[in-house]
């Protein structure tokens, strides 16, 4: 069995050794790989996957890894080993991915990238790229540095006077509010101290600078915002302003384009607007805290036919990906920038302004926020248009207005799991969320007892659903169920997956899992049954429902 890649990527070179390969390209290809994510690197190989063997003096583990090591500034250790397929000797050389920027001895900086067909290449790293690959690491703080050119001229008194009000009326750092305008701007780090005197810094420019040095200092400080409709492009409106003029503009802009619907709760009218307002904001702070300002490209708001998207400049960084998001401990790419933005009360203290993009769509009933377009060169948040669910709305309040608390995010997302899915075990839960089971074992237990999930089955083989009565279909006036046309629609695609989760389903089961009773669960699975989707097995009491 070959354990040698098939193909080249971004984290696999490929290099052929057929006429012998030279010191030189071997150094290059370490310096571009641990330059930007490690990887493995095959002597022996050609470009098509195809095994060739490695010559001689690159048979020589540890000669090889000992001229990498002296031909690297700073020195990479690379762990070399000898791998015969069919044979045939390759050079396995696994290189790891340095938390500094690294040269060949001779003074080439390379990183990797992949070409437009996927395939990688090495290609030089340029003295601006390096401010990325710093912040990328964690290294350093691009937002703290000072800007060339820049003096304290270029603040904004009316700028500054804002960030003052903001702090009164969202609840910021008051103690801010008692300096001068001096001492608040070394406060917040908007200027730093050199040989000649206090210089403003990236985020000082960013939050109080003139809106004309803002062009012609930092012009990569831009945001986007686009309607399109289809093919029609409805407003293309570009802006570079600071940053709490800037969220007012883009919040405005959002306002117009964002439509409410209204729906009963109680004697109430609740208007419930197309995408969460308060995602909205967290989105875009998020994108503005922590995109790479090295990058010309605005941040870009797109409103479209298939709902949101906010991009922001620059992949995630070292530690984040799509999958841990809720999960990793909140750090970013400009710390001077976030913690200004938190002081000042825009965006979440704890860093978990994250939690508020997700509950902004699961309290809902909508699908969760999409990150899955993100790549290495800028982040994609992307939110669809989905009618809310009433029904699952309606519970989390009342649940919350109960408990006398907010759900975590942990336990929404549960719930809207269970939603959505049926009944699911811990492990199940576990897996979908990326989390411990422990901490999943946690929620269920709080979601248990405040009669929010049912648990089922046997302790041993134990699965968990939406309560019985808490998510149901509208009941007419008089308490009897009324079950339209979609409602039934929706009554079989739940029962449905509950029978795909566990391979059969009784009348009683899904009378349970829908909070009907067992005559209308009975007339749905009879439809059921007429369309060929289900067959009935066995009769009376004994009868059950698997798929046809």
């Amino acid at each position: 069995m070959r354990t040698i890649p098939e193909r080249e990527a971004l984290t696999v070179e490929f290099k052929s050794d057929r006429t012998g390969l030279s010191d030189g390209d071997l150094i290059d290809a370490v310096v571009g790989m641990t330059n930007t994510k490690g990887g493995d690197l095959f002597i022996g190989v050609e470009d098509d996957g195809t095994l060739s063997g490695a010559r001689k003096q690159h048979l020589d583990v540890y000669g090889v890894s000992a001229m990498i090591a002296n031909r690297t500034v700073p020195p990479i250790a690379v762990r070399a080993e000898i791998i015969s397929e069919s044979d045939i000797p390759v050079l396995h050389l696994e290189i790891p991915m340095s938390r500094a920027v690294v040269a060949s001895s001779d003074g080439r900086i390379l990183r990797r990238r992949l070409k437009v067909d996927g395939s990688p290449e090495s290609v030089p790293f340029y003295p601006y790229e390096i401010n990325t690959r710093l912040s990328y690491l964690g290294l350093q703080d691009f937002s703290a540095q000072a800007v060339a050119g820049a003096v304290t001229e270029d603040f904004d008194p009316a700028e500054r006077d804002k960030l003052r009000s903001v702090i009164q009326l969202r609840g910021g750092d008051t103690s801010l509010l008692e300096l001068d305008d001096e001492d608040f701007d070394k406060a917040l780090g908007f200027v730093k101290r050199e040989d000649n005197g206090l210089h403003p810094t990236i985020t000082g420019l960013l939050m109080i600078g003139r809106s004309f040095r803002l062009k012609e200092l930092l012009p990569t400080a831009t945001a986007c915002f686009q309607v399109l409709e289809g093919s029609k492009v409805r407003v293309n409106e570009e802006y570079c302003k600071p940053l709490v003029s800037l969220l007012e503009i883009l919040e405005a802009h959002m306002k117009a384009w964002n439509p409410e619907r209204e729906t009963d709760y109680g004697l109430l009218r609740v208007p419930v607007p197309e995408f969460s307002p308060t995602a909205f904001r967290e989105g875009i702070v998020n994108a503005f805290a922590h995109r790479d300002y090295s990058i010309l490209q605005p941040v870009r708001i797109a409103v479209e036919d298939d709902g949101l998207t906010i991009c922001s400049p620059g992949g995630f960084i070292d530690g984040i990906d799509q999958h841990n998001l809720l999960s990793a401990e909140p750090h970013g790419r400009n710390p001077l920038l976030a913690d200004t933005l938190k002081r000042l009360g825009l965006a979440e203290r704890t860093g978990r302004g994250i939690d508020r993009i997700f509950a902004g769509s699961i309290v809902c009933g909508r699908p969760w926020p999409d990150y899955s377009e993100s790549t290495s060169r800028s982040v994609r948040l992307f939110i669809q248009r989905a009618a809310p669910d009433i029904f699952f709305m309606r519970m989390i309040r009342e649940a919350e207005q109960k408990e006398r608390q907010t759900l975590s995010i942990n336990s929404l997302m549960i719930l809207s799991l269970l939603r959505t899915k049926g009944a699911l075990t811990a492990d199940s839960l576990s897996s979908l969320l990326s989390i411990s089971i422990s901490r999943v074992q946690g929620n269920l237990e709080r979601l248990v007892s405040c009669g929010l999930v049912a648990e089922t089955g046997s302790r041993k083989y134990s699965s968990y659903v939406l309560k019985r009565g808490n998510y149901s279909f509208p009941e007419k006036d008089n308490g009897t169920m009324v079950l339209s046309d979609s409602a039934i629609a929706r009554g079989e695609d739940l029962i449905m997956k509950l029978v795909m989760n566990n391979g059969m389903v009784r009348r009683d089961d899904a009378a349970r899992f829908l909070g009907i009773s067992n005559d209308q669960a009975y007339r749905i699975l009879k439809k059921m049954v007429i369309k060929g989707s289900l067959k009935l097995q066995g009769k009376g009491r004994y009868a059950y429902y698997v798929h046809e």
